[in-house]
């Protein structure tokens, strides 16, 4: 043999021998690896707030192209991130829904829901105000339907009514429920976040579940948002000095939820969530039979957003794996 022939003949070994060094490899990979979580990962669109309020350098309107850059499946839009046309904003709700729903569709991902904030309150004490609030949010039912999104996420807050759980749980009942059915018309669920105040003293936002007797009005359990009372009595800034135990909190909620949203704030070396543990709190919501989507919400300002985002979405994954 000649040195061309060798030197050919070498070449094709090597080659075939990549070749099936790869495939076994391949092989191996397939074998080891995990199965599949028992959830589908969507993103909270707040997670990338900055960018789109502050930075400007994200477009709300892009999220879907965004978030499948990401590798997500579902999308789980904030209302407060969009602006709608002055003077008619219910016509501006629907022009802004078929765009997303457009968007959605080009990409290939699923709409989850909607983030409703910034609409009044629906427990608010003066009864006007809760049907201004009522008012405000049905453009939002509107628009989830014509996404074929599953849901709004409201808020459960009233201004006055919140020093009296009793006064706060009938303008509860008065101004969730009223909602609740409006939505059921159009097959739209209205689900409450533990977002602070009463609503994340879970024991007694479930109360106000129950009296409403709805199916299609449940929860969004978050795994952080549990501060039921700050020091100076405000909304989010103070130090929060009563806190409701996050892991019986999400247990008490899963009952009624419609879905999850997975907050972070910061990891440890190791990757974990720093005050979270993504494995306790994944075995609760899976123990509960939860089998749809699951939303990244990294809400930290140590990482930059993107690089948040990714380390939740690991995270979950690799908590998935751990788990009975």
């Amino acid at each position: 043999m000649n040195r061309r022939h060798f030197l050919k003949n070498s070449a094709q070994f090597v080659v075939a021998l990549s070749a099936a060094n790869l495939i076994y490899s391949e092989v191996i990979d397939f074998l080891q690896a995990d199965p599949q979580p028992f959830f589908r990962l969507s993103l909270a669109q707040w997670s990338l707030h900055r960018a789109m309020m502050e930075t400007k350098t994200l477009n709300p309107i892009d999220f879907a192209s965004t978030a499948k850059s990401l590798g997500f499946e579902g999308l789980e839009y904030v209302s407060a991130l969009y602006t709608l046309e002055q003077g008619n904003q219910i016509q501006g709700a629907a022009k802004l829904a078929k765009e997303l729903r457009q968007r959605s569709v080009d990409n290939d991902m699923t709409n989850v829901l909607i983030m409703v904030d910034g609409e009044g309150e629906l427990a608010a004490l003066d009864k006007k105000e809760r049907d201004t609030a009522i008012d405000n949010h049905k453009k939002w039912v509107d628009a989830a339907a014509e996404m074929r999104c599953h849901s709004i996420r409201v808020n459960l807050f009233g201004a006055g009514a919140e020093k009296d759980f009793k006064v706060w749980k009938e303008t509860s009942i008065d101004g969730l429920g009223r909602l609740a059915a409006f939505a059921a018309q159009s097959e739209i669920n209205v689900i409450v976040e533990n977002h602070g105040g009463l609503s994340s003293d879970i024991s007694k936002l479930t109360e106000v579940f129950e009296a409403i007797g709805l199916k299609n009005c449940g929860a969004l359990p978050d795994f952080g948002n549990f501060c039921v009372k700050r020091r100076d009595g405000d909304r989010w800034a103070s130090p929060c000095i009563e806190i409701y135990d996050k892991y019986k909190g999400v247990s008490e909620l899963m009952p009624f939820a419609k879905g999850v949203s997975a907050k972070s704030y910061d990891f440890d070396t190791d990757g974990n969530e720093t005050t979270i543990d993504y494995v306790k709190m994944l075995q609760i919501v899976k123990s509960a039979g939860c089998k749809g989507f699951i939303g990244v919400e990294y809400e930290g300002s140590r990482l930059g957003e993107i690089d948040g985002i990714l380390a939740t979405k690991a995270l979950l994954l690799r908590a998935a794996s751990q788990l009975k």
